[in-house]
């Protein structure tokens, strides 16, 4: 093997040098096969699974090598791209600061620092002083990600979390802001924090070490080493969540699955209390706990899908005391409600558009109205419970990120900051819209397009985005990246297709499990029906997914390959049967209610019909770029890198496949540092660009 690889790269050298086209690598095939159901899976790439392996690292590099000499050509476009996004961002910049106690909190960045400040000033003008400085914390280190940040309610005491390989596994640490000592408590594999009123009680969760499924909350008082157990969840489908309500009363515990839901409660002012329940579990049942006043608000799809508002008194709050306030409507889903002294605030989703709405101690409510008929808004940094005031983003596909306060008595809002986009940038130079495309059972699927200028494009080329899973939904969002494509005269889409959570709990509903096709054929029929109105053709068309949306690029490339000009995808689930059969990879349990339980021979079945790596056959395959990363959590790089090397072995077409890995420490979301992620998206735009036959 090791011969091999070794002359493998000295071929890719030779034929560089030689200026021909490089061959690609080509992986040994090792048979191995799995039986399930009578059923056999074939895999003669399973030895890539074995990470620390000298062979397996050595043809990662080897594909490493063959994607950078091919997208050499590019290299002239890629320092283009990267100057032109880096030219729009203003490097040394302020966010808007936020009240929290005697404190405005907020971060900064300076030119040529990768990572941020994380700062606060006693309010409402005091003098700064850095609470975290990243740049110094990621010296030497080549990954550097910050989760948590969690100031007790006296302000003394600072509890962070971090995580310095990309595996989304997260070190506590305690600061004291008095001093800028680091205490030496310290907790592993944290997934939330939140203080008791004592200033020295934590809660914690803390996730497994090897399924990294979150599954215990921890009491901890600072000094005393002591980490008791609160909680642990056995299901091996449900998480742990803890949090602290606005109004500081209460400490939340919480644990779900993707389909129920349970909650307990500690007072803050007692937190050596046991758990108080809220209601029973019951399978199906999903409810979610705000505290406001002498009652609990909590949202609960009880009765219907899409959620519904109700209240319970603080001393009895189970199911047969609650009391609606909002109604389940069938088409508006209540995703998330903010409880504050006197009004709470809805966050809904009507038609797949964010709504926020007031509603205030009288029962009585009104909607925020927003200008553009398709865009992003939600609350932000909203910590102090006693206001009239709430803040909240907005933005659109042709709108930057916008910071408003807004006062919920007299309506009026107040715009805090419009981020800059340097160097001119007009939004009326561009157009944002919403059109549907019909799907093979008649359902509406919507897309949101931008584009320069204001005619509606004819046969443009065009770069399409999906995802479609889990019940996210991918709102229409401002990107100043993304101006790189359109300023050349691309088209940018999203494609809003079951499976996702725009549409509310039926569209999450009508794309999982045994309805999991759905997802894949409205995207072909999105891009179907782009090229019919003459927005593009397929020799135009570009497609992109990450994650989830990498099953999405992998189903609809083995399904339609002969659609698409061009495919860009980063972390691709596209190994469905072999990583839902191995019960002890991260995630994997979790994720039955969302795909199936390949254990049951009808989801068996159902998930070996559209697995990509399970239907790589020989086909005319589009030009591809895969993207993933060696320490992944989410995502396992093997399933990517399997897939290249089968796709590779099966490609009929004269068009390149490639893998790019990144074997640096970094993870499901690629670099931490905002310079390195600049570097990245000038690769994949460069990609994309190139083959839609734009250079330059």
């Amino acid at each position: 093997m090791h011969r091999l690889i070794t002359a493998l790269l000295a071929i890719l050298i030779a034929t560089h040098a030689s200026a021909t086209t490089p061959k690609p690598p080509l992986a040994e095939k090792h048979p191995h096969t799995t039986v399930t159901h009578g059923d056999t899976l074939r895999d003669n790439y399973y030895w890539l699974r074995e990470k620390t392996s000298t062979p397996v690292r050595e043809y990662l590099e080897a594909e490493n090598a063959y994607c950078d000499a091919i997208m050499a050509p590019t290299l002239g476009l890629q320092e283009t791209l990267y100057k032109e996004m880096l030219a729009r961002i203003q490097e040394t910049d302020v966010e808007v600061p936020y009240p929290d106690g005697k404190f405005l909190y907020y971060t900064r960045t300076e030119e040529g620092k990768q990572y941020p400040y994380y700062c606060r000033k006693p309010a409402p003008d005091g003098a700064e002083q850095i609470t975290l400085d990243v740049n110094q914390m990621a010296e030497g280190k080549e990954f550097m990600g910050v989760d948590d940040y969690v100031v007790s309610d006296d302000g003394n005491l600072l509890a962070f979390s971090t995580d310095e390989t990309g595996f989304r596994q997260y070190r506590l640490s305690i600061k004291d802001l008095r001093t800028g000592e680091i205490l030496p408590d310290h907790a592993e594999r944290v997934t939330g924090i939140a203080w008791a009123a004592d200033n020295r009680t934590l809660f914690y969760g803390q996730e497994d070490a090897v399924t990294k499924r979150w599954n215990r909350i921890y009491r901890y008082v600072i000094g005393s080493n002591q980490h008791e157990l609160v909680y642990e969840e056995k299901d091996e489908q449900f998480d742990t969540w803890v949090y602290k309500m606005r109004s500081d009363a209460y400490i939340g515990i919480g644990s779900s699955s993707s389909t129920t839901a349970e909650a307990w409660v500690i007072p803050t002012d007692r937190p050596t209390e046991k758990m108080m329940s809220i209601a029973p579990r019951r399978e199906g049942h999903e409810y979610y706990v705000d505290h406001a006043g002498d009652r609990f608000l909590i949202r609960t799809n009880d009765k219907g899908r899409n959620f519904r508002l109700v209240s319970a008194p603080i001393k009895s709050p189970g199911e047969k005391t609650w009391k609606e306030l909002v109604a389940q409507r069938d088409d508006v889903m209540l995703e998330d409600i903010d409880a504050f002294k006197r009004f709470t605030v809805l966050s809904e989703r009507e038609d797949g558009i964010p709504q926020l709405r007031i509603l205030d101690a009288d029962a009585k409510s009104y909607r925020i109205d927003f200008p553009e008929p398709v865009y992003l808004a939600e609350l932000v940094q909203n910590r102090i419970f006693d206001t009239n005031k709430v803040r909240f983003v907005y933005e659109s596909m042709i709108t930057p990120e916008s910071i408003f306060d807004y006062d919920v008595t007299t309506k009026n809002r107040t715009l805090l900051k419009e981020k800059p986009v340097l160097g001119g940038y007009d939004r009326k130079q561009y157009k944002s819209e919403r059109v549907y495309a019909k799907a093979a059972d008649g359902t509406e699927v919507p897309i949101s397009l931008v584009y320069k200028g204001q005619e509606r494009p004819r046969d443009r080329p065009l770069f399409l985005l999906g995802y479609g899973s889990y019940g996210i939904s991918i709102d229409p969002a401002f990107n100043s990246n993304r101006l790189s494509l359109l300023d050349r005269g691309v088209v940018y889409g999203i494609a809003h297709i079951r499976g996702g959570g725009e549409l509310g709990k039926r569209w999450h509903d009508d794309g999982k499990l045994m309805k999991k096709m759905n997802t894949f054929t409205d995207f072909i029929a999105c891009s179907e029906y782009l090229i019919k109105e003459g927005y593009t053709s397929k020799d135009k068309l570009a497609v992109t997914g990450r994650s989830a949306g990498g099953l999405l690029m992998g189903a609809v490339v083995t399904m339609r390959p002969d659609l698409f000009k061009a495919v860009f995808t980063a972390v691709p689930f596209v190994d469905v049967m072999n990583t839902m059969l191995d019960a002890s990879l991260p995630l994997t349990t979790q994720e039955y209610l969302e795909w199936g339980d390949p254990n049951d021979k009808a989801a068996y079945d159902y998930m070996k019909s559209y697995s990509p790596y399970d239907h790589t056959t020989p086909k005319s395959y589009p030009t591809m770029l895969v993207r993933t990363s060696l320490n992944d959590s989410q995502v396992m790089y093997w399933e990517p890198a399997k897939w290249v090397a089968k796709m590779r072995v099966n490609q009929t077409a004269n068009n390149v496949i490639l893998l790019k890995t990144r074997m640096e420490p970094g993870g499901h979301g690629g670099a931490s540092g905002r310079y390195d992620r600049l570097r990245d998206a000038a690769f994949e735009y460069a990609f994309v660009l190139w083959n839609l036959g734009i250079k330059q």
